[in-house]
């Protein structure tokens, strides 16, 4: 069917099409967008007050950053607030042993035999002796027992002693943590797989099968220093005590669900090592009889011995994986190479504030242990990022800090990253810090120390909560997304962007 058009129609229709044709020949001028003048970034960038509002973290934000070079504070925020700096505090303790034991130093595990030695037979005592190597595990222990058969002894006529008498005996890090905190044990100077016994459990034909163990890659030996019992209730989870020279533990049945396994802490770590040599050597033909405690300097012939790695790469794992213990160990290390009287980590911990004050310039120090488990530790930012920013501790603390990965906002790593960031973390309930380094996208470098606390919720939570409180796994999520928002910040604000 053909439709006729109106004469009226025609010329609206020819107008229409004159216009089209008009918008689209050539624009006048290009349609690209104007390019951004320079310094667009840095007006752009939000200010850091906004930042903290927009994050809603509750409580107190402190943070100061700093250029490297001329040590000159380019922005703070309450940057003389006293915060807790929670394991941010291994920074320090990583600069404190670096400068008093050196980048080289080695802990020595000795083996010593106490008596005459005659046709493999030893006449006396044979004594494990820790010397405050935190890195001491069951592979290592192994290779102790092997040299004690490559001396030639195969027989052990008197007693078998552990000696940790090289640091201080303390039976947990942080007293009020949960007895059951892997990351709380016993400090000594004889550790052993950071003084942690593995617990496994698995479902078994009436109730289930458990078993305590010293694994490491080499061997999983048995262990009867620590108990453990399957327990029909559904709280507490774990209990704790100690009978004689045993941790007995029970678990509740109804946390236990189809199988698992976890570290629990080591409350006598001296013979906790000594039952976990006596299988080791039982491997080789040796019998020892059941360890028992050496007090004082130990005397005798050394006949087998163990070297730790350098103490530069101990504390390059110790920033990485925030381990506690080796913390307080290198900690109460340096102290006593200091010539410092210690029996607590509180006053090793003095000692370690006291050389803050005047080796790094930060008066307002105040530690109560090496590792920032315990919450009563205080720093200012400020104090901080002036430490970080000297040379002399920049060189020995920056190759050692742990990569930082930026992340968007669904918690992705960002790839590509222009900046990189060495720094060290640290959580507590309702605390959060991060204190390091970052070098922007144009090469400048900048310290920076951000700490932020919610006290007055920490306070709150009750003791049998103390593992997973409510609330504070997304306060510290807020923390750390604030974290990241100030350093790409600091990176518009303060690199040229042209």
């Amino acid at each position: 069917m053909v439709q006729s058009v109106s004469r009226r129609v025609f010329i609206a229709l020819s107008a229409s099409l004159a216009g089209s044709a008009a918008l689209a020949g050539p624009p006048g001028q290009s349609l690209r967008p104007k390019l951004r003048p320079k310094g667009f970034a840095k007006r752009a960038a939000p200010g850091a007050g906004e930042l903290i509002r927009r994050a809603g973290v509750s409580g107190a934000v402190g943070f100061a950053l700093a250029d490297v070079e001329s040590g000159e504070i380019l922005e703070g925020h309450q940057p003389e607030a006293t915060l807790p700096p929670a394991s941010v505090t291994k920074a320090v303790t990583a600069m404190y042993a670096l400068e008093t034991l050196g980048a080289e130093h080695r802990f020595v595990t000795r083996l010593m035999a106490r008596g005459e030695i005659s046709n493999g037979i030893l006449k006396g005592d044979l004594i494990l002796v820790g010397g405050g190597d935190p890195t001491f595990d069951t592979d290592a222990l192994g290779d102790l027992a092997r040299g004690l058969k490559e001396a030639g002894i195969h027989e052990v006529k008197g007693r078998f002693l552990v000696n940790g008498a090289a640091l201080p005996s303390i039976r947990s890090i942080d007293p009020v943590q949960p007895a059951h905190a892997g990351y709380s044990p016993a400090v000594s100077g004889l550790s052993l797989n950071f003084n942690r016994v593995h617990f496994e459990w698995k479902p078994a034909a009436e109730g289930y099968s458990v078993t305590m163990d010293a694994r490491s890659a080499k061997y999983r030996p048995d262990v009867s220093i620590a108990k453990i019992a399957v327990a029909d209730r559904a709280l507490p989870v774990y209990t704790y005590e100690s009978k004689g020279s045993q941790d007995v533990w029970t678990v509740a049945s109804g946390a236990l669900g189809r199988g698992g396994a976890r570290w629990l802490p080591v409350r006598q770590p001296e013979l906790y090592a000594g039952d976990v040599f006596r299988t080791l050597a039982r491997a080789h033909g040796i019998v020892l009889e059941p360890a028992k405690l050496d007090f004082g300097v130990p005397e005798g012939r050394v006949v087998a011995f163990h070297l730790s790695e350098p103490l530069r790469e101990i504390l390059r794992g110790m920033l990485r994986y925030s381990t506690n213990l080796t913390a307080e160990m290198v900690g109460m290390a340096a102290s006593k190479a200091r010539g410092v009287a210690i029996e607590t980590l509180a006053e090793s911990a003095a000692a370690m504030s006291a050389w803050a004050h005047e080796a790094l310039n930060m008066p307002h120090a105040a530690l109560v242990d090496h590792s920032g488990l315990g919450g009563a530790s205080r720093m200012r930012p400020d104090e901080l990022v002036r430490a970080l920013a000297a040379a002399k501790q920049r060189d020995v603390l920056r190759p050692i800090l742990k990569d930082i990965r930026l992340r968007d906002a669904k918690g992705r790593v960002k790839e590509g990253a222009p900046m990189s960031v060495q720094a060290k973390t640290g959580t507590l309930n309702f605390v959060s810090g991060l204190a390091g380094y970052v070098t922007l996208h144009n090469g400048r470098m900048l310290a920076f120390a951000i700490l932020s606390a919610d006290l007055e919720a920490r306070a709150a939570v009750p003791a049998h909560d103390r593992e997973r409180p409510k609330g504070a796994r997304r306060w510290v999520h807020k923390a750390r997304h604030l974290q990241q928002r100030l350093i790409e910040r600091w990176d518009a604000l303060y690199a040229d962007h042209g």
